[in-house]
């Protein structure tokens, strides 16, 4: 696994050990960073289910002012922080080593707005994407302007809306499927 592109490029990242996170793949990644592109400049992250934090640092790597990073697996939150230091990335970013629905209640209640919010739950926890675009749907996280990326198994539909938020477009590429949403 690597950085695809920007300042960090082709620097290696870590994942965790075991098979309770799934990286998001490198081509993957280049797919959805390619689509945004023109918007990560300056822009405002929450990497939920962060894993190894890789889409994080793809967007820091590319531009973007600030990463929020999301994850309750102390493991994880370890590779995250040894890809961070490895890469000697020290300010831009938070990481916040809780379950996912009281970091983003806790994210709401500070008055964090975010530009572009990816979540990549486990696939054995298919409740968590109704949940958290549930809560985005209703939150002051997201402005109309913002993106939710969703990625999932193929086999898997999150559903086209929660509240407000709807589904804009859908990516597919091989077993993962990427979800685009936006407030309507």
């Amino acid at each position: 696994m690597r950085v695809i592109a920007g300042k960090y490029r082709s620097r290696r990242l870590s994942a965790p050990v075991g098979m309770q996170t799934r990286p998001t793949s490198d081509r993957l990644r280049e797919t959805l960073f390619n689509i945004i592109a023109s918007n990560i400049t300056d822009s405002v992250w929450l990497d939920l289910f962060a894993g190894s934090g890789a889409v994080g640092i793809e967007a820091l790597s590319r531009g973007a002012r600030s990463v929020y990073f999301v994850e309750s697996n102390s493991r994880a939150i370890r590779t995250i922080r040894d890809n961070l230091s490895s890469l000697g990335i020290d300010e831009g970013f938070e990481v916040i080593e809780r379950e996912v629905a009281n970091a983003l209640r806790m994210l709401d209640s500070q008055a964090v707005v975010a530009d572009f919010c990816f979540l990549d739950p486990p696939y054995r926890k298919m409740g968590d994407y109704e949940q958290v675009l549930g809560f985005l749907s209703q939150s002051r996280i997201l402005k109309p302007e913002s993106l939710v990326i969703a990625e999932h198994d193929k086999h898997f539909d999150p559903g086209d809306a929660f509240g407000s938020l709807r589904r804009q477009r859908v990516l597919k590429q091989g077993d993962a499927v990427l979800s685009f949403y936006r407030l309507s």
